[in-house]
């Protein structure tokens, strides 16, 4: 009952938003039925890529109504040239040529990310055919990171009776310096705000809580707390901690007495993807928790991926996302 309150929420918000968000995919049946979902109750706007007789014709087939729903075929797009000439512009020092950048920007994946990247689309929600690796890569070369941010990262919403959390990263860095630590948590609390309204309590987690105990691999997260903290004053960011320390009001108040954030966390940062993907999927099996992700996150715009094992509901779902994060 808690992840469909959040979700309805969610959705709700996006609706007003009005935001616009590219689904390549199309050549999914799960697309198009995502795209029906979202269209029909104004979550957000939906483009799809692809050609348009085949499109329409699978969408008969299915028994899907894709009134509303934009299709544009990357091959016959007047935008094309000027894609390709940007996508030229921005991988050339990789040894791109013109004639490869044309060809790529054809691709759907690479398509849908430059039209996010030159704000023609407000975000994109790929994967359910192509690997994330496929994903990411035309995420990157296409919109890149915002200034000051130094890595790609992921969360998780993980929604339990009484309370939200985000989980990060626990999907996509795998060992992260202290710096990207600091960079996960700042991105992890930003999002957690938009998506749930909260305020966002970040603890950066470790097996020792304020000095009790001395280790490198405590260093790392004691420097991370420190850059962070430096970058975003305004944020709630405390560390190290352990996890029980970080979520349990007693044990906070005894472990980390001067904390504002121990106790109280609803943000927490593990700090390698080992720790992090143990982590959410011992919440999820054992904890009982949903999780909804993951999200990834530390673009300029929101362009997402999802499961190859994903239902017409997470399309859905992330789609909301993705338009509650654009700017």
């Amino acid at each position: 009952m808690a992840e469909l309150a959040l979700m309805e929420s969610i959705k709700e918000k996006a609706s007003v938003r009005k935001k616009a968000i590219v689904l390549p995919e199309s050549h999914d049946e799960r697309v198009l039925r995502a795209a029906e979902i979202l269209t029909k109750n104004g979550i957000c706007g939906v483009i799809t890529l692809g050609d348009e007789n085949k499109i329409r014709e699978d969408a008969q087939n299915y028994g899907v109504e894709l009134q509303g729903v934009r299709i544009i075929d990357p091959v016959k797009s007047e935008t094309l040239s000027d894609f390709a000439n940007m996508f030229y512009n921005l991988r050339k020092h990789k040894g791109v040529t013109i004639e490869d950048a044309r060809e790529i920007m054809k691709r759907d994946l690479f398509f849908g990310s430059m039209m996010v990247g030159q704000g023609m689309a407000d975000g994109s929600v790929a994967g359910s055919v192509a690997s994330t690796g496929d994903v990411l890569k035309a995420a990157f070369q296409c919109v890149g990171m915002p200034e000051g941010i130094s890595i790609v990262s992921s969360f998780f919403l993980m929604i339990f009776p009484e309370k939200v959390y985000s989980f990060a990263d626990c999907a996509v860095v795998p060992n992260p310096d202290a710096s990207q630590l600091a960079d996960i948590a700042v991105t992890t609390a930003d999002n957690h705000k938009k998506l749930t309204g909260e305020e966002p309590y970040v603890a950066m987690l470790s097996f020792s809580t304020m000095g009790s105990a001395k280790h490198e691999l405590v260093d790392k997260v004691v420097e991370a707390t420190k850059i962070a903290k430096e970058k975003r004053p305004d944020l709630n960011i405390d560390g190290e901690m352990q996890f029980d320390a970080a979520i349990i009001d007693k044990i906070g108040k005894k472990k980390a007495p001067e904390s504002t954030v121990a106790g109280r966390a609803n943000v927490l940062v593990f700090p390698d993807l080992q720790a992090g993907n143990i982590g959410y999927k011992i919440a999820q099996r054992l904890g009982g928790a949903e999780a909804v992700g993951p999200v990834v996150q530390g673009l300029k715009k929101p362009l997402f991926d999802l499961s190859r094992g994903c239902s017409v509901d997470d399309i859905v779902n992330t789609s909301a996302i993705s338009a509650l994060m654009a700017d």
